[in-house]
């Protein structure tokens, strides 16, 4: 059932087996499954089924340095399904050596391995609707796949990984019906959890304190408690819980909002293939149940631990959208448009002031180049536009065999990137977040390290040549600041307390019914967008209260639920 929690009456004290805050990609996967398990489940969303722009406005802060990364406000949404109604749909899990503790990352280590996480990697590719789960370009294109560059092979660097890209899915439209069908669920929409409040002990959740922008106060009373808000969201509730622990919940020994990671990324260099442009595949393919696909570069485990490396992938890219020297009058049509494109895309459009001649050059290149630019425009109206699968992003048609690199890099973390709160309040009277997000010279080290190997590979293959500015490097990378949406480890995993929020299971080591589900939890980064992953420790945890709940003297609170008079209020749908 989906209800307004505006409508419910003020002081109501609902009860349910699990209550999970935030209706994102995360929420929605455990709330389901928990249903599925048969427990009784109150999901509470902040936003509504479309975006409101004050409930958007609740999310607004302060960051230390916005070159160095956006506002809070920007990169996520405030509204069913979350930051899905954004996402660019690219799928892919994280690799064994994600989960390792390796001497050259400091903090790494998951107290899980990739093994206990692969049982749920197949159900949340179906989530997230990007087929099978199959990560191997033979497995999922067939044996007689072309070549990513054709005579090039390396030991060393693969290029057999792939992307899979979702439609994309906006979680909040495509599973809401599920969500107001399932048995045991209430979806209340409007509902912002403010404060988490413990029993005295400090040792387990009380109660939840929720608010309405329209003034309706009520509290949430569930066994189990999961947070599932997102990476900057999760930490501000925790810190900002402080009727019992003073430092806020979970957060004796300061770890909360630091270990803060999104990941090192940028075009970088010149790729020059030998050849024609026939032998390179660097666009997107289709596998064969219709999922758009696409391989990547990446350094080997085995070369990563002997070069001390980060993880890293890098896909071929065209070069810099903001230099009319490429003469392309689709990129060129797509710098003149940046303003009509959303914050989230257009960012990486605007790399300074441009001048009078840079906009002259941008409009001859629209001009010279009619046929490729109304190509490219009928390509994208019914490929991406009106197709239900939407073709990923921008692909061009390479004449010259020539490509940047795009890298996407692991962040290693550390304790001094951090959000924390400040003195600034939002409408609901809490505090604001202040996000101080850090990388560290080993970080470039890094991506340095992994281009050499690559250069390195390409050059004795004969096949193709990198070459790229090694003391413009950390400029390339830090151009637009840390990568957009992929907000990590502010609430990270661990084994001991002193450096970690939470247990395997995603339980605060120092509450015993509160967990956190996304990708908050992370202790490393990976090379790999956070969403499968996120959705596959979601499905596991909803495994975990099973078995804890229903092992127990479990409430039955269905038919009791089901007669409250808040209820007849009806749902929204």
């Amino acid at each position: 059932m989906i209800i307004n929690a505006h409508h419910i009456p003020n002081g109501t004290v609902l009860r349910a087996d699990v209550c999970v805050v935030g209706g994102g990609p995360a929420g929605i996967a455990l709330t389901l499954s928990l249903a599925d398990h048969g427990l009784t489940v109150v999901l509470l969303e902040s936003g509504h089924l479309t975006a409101d722009t004050a409930t958007q406005a609740l999310y607004n802060g302060e960051v230390t340095d916005e070159r160095l990364h956006s506002p809070p406000d920007k990169y996520r949404h405030r509204l069913l399904g979350g930051s899905s109604a954004i996402w660019g749909g690219r799928c892919m899990p994280f690799d064994p050596l994600d989960f390792e503790t390796r001497s050259h990352v400091p903090f790494s280590g998951w107290p899980l391995t990739y093994d206990d996480l692969l049982p749920y990697y197949p159900a949340a590719n179906a989530l997230a609707e990007a087929g099978r789960f199959s990560y191997s370009a033979p497995q999922a294109l067939g044996p007689n796949v072309k070549p990513l560059i054709k005579g090039f092979a390396s030991d060393r660097v693969s290029t057999q990984g792939l992307e899979r890209f979702s439609c994309p899915t906006h979680f909040g439209q495509r599973y809401a019906h599920r969500l107001q069908c399932a048995q045991g669920v209430q979806l209340l929409l409007g509902a912002n959890c403010t404060a988490l409040q413990l029993h005295t002990d400090a040792q387990s959740i009380r109660a939840l304190q929720v608010s309405t922008l329209q003034g309706t106060r009520f509290s949430v009373v569930p066994r189990a408690t999961v947070l599932a808000t997102g990476g900057l969201e999760t930490a501000r509730l925790l810190l900002a819980s402080r009727d019992i622990s003073p430092e806020g919940v979970g957060n004796q020994h300061d770890v909360v909002g630091r270990y803060y990671m999104c990941h090192i990324a940028g075009n970088v260099g010149t790729l020059t293939v030998k050849g024609t442009p026939s032998q390179v595949r660097h666009g997107y393919e289709r596998s064969p149940e219709g999922i758009y696909c696409r391989r990547r570069l990446q350094v080997s485990a085995r070369e990563q631990r002997r070069l001390g490396l980060a993880n890293a992938v890098a896909r071929l890219h065209f070069a810099r959208i903001t230099d009319p020297g490429h003469r392309s009058g689709v990129l060129s049509g797509l710098f003149l448009a940046r303003k009509l494109i959303s914050y989230e895309y257009s960012k990486r459009l605007n790399d300074g002031e441009a001048s009078a001649a840079t906009y002259a050059r941008h409009l001859l290149n629209v001009a010279t180049d009619p046929l490729h630019t109304a190509a490219f425009l009928g390509h994208w109206l019914t490929q991406r536009t009106l197709a239900e699968r939407k073709f990923p992003s921008v692909i061009l048609r390479n004449r010259t065999n020539r490509f940047s690199l795009e890298v996407h890099s692991e962040q290693i973390p550390q304790a001094a990137s951090r959000v924390m709160l400040n003195e600034r309040r939002d409408a609901l009277g809490m505090p604001m977040l202040r996000v101080d997000w850090r990388y560290s010279q080993a970080d470039i080290d890094s991506v340095r390290g992994t281009l050499d190997v690559i250069a390195e590979e390409f050059e004795a293959s004969g096949v193709a040549k990198f070459e790229y500015q090694r003391e413009q490097l950390e400029e390339d990378l830090l151009r637009f600041g840390a990568y957009g949406g992929h907000h990590l480890g502010t609430a990270r995993m661990g084994s001991d307390p002193r450096t970690s929020v939470v247990n395997a299971d995603c339980q605060l080591h120092s509450v015993r019914n509160l967990f956190v589900a996304g990708s908050a939890v992370f202790p490393t980064s990976s090379q790999a967008n956070p969403t499968l992953t996120l959705i596959a420790l979601s499905l596991r945890l909803a495994d975990t209260l099973a078995s804890r709940l229903i092992g127990r003297a479990a409430l039955h609170l269905s038919t009791q639920l089901a007669s409250e008079p808040l209820l007849a209020t009806g749902a929204i749908l």
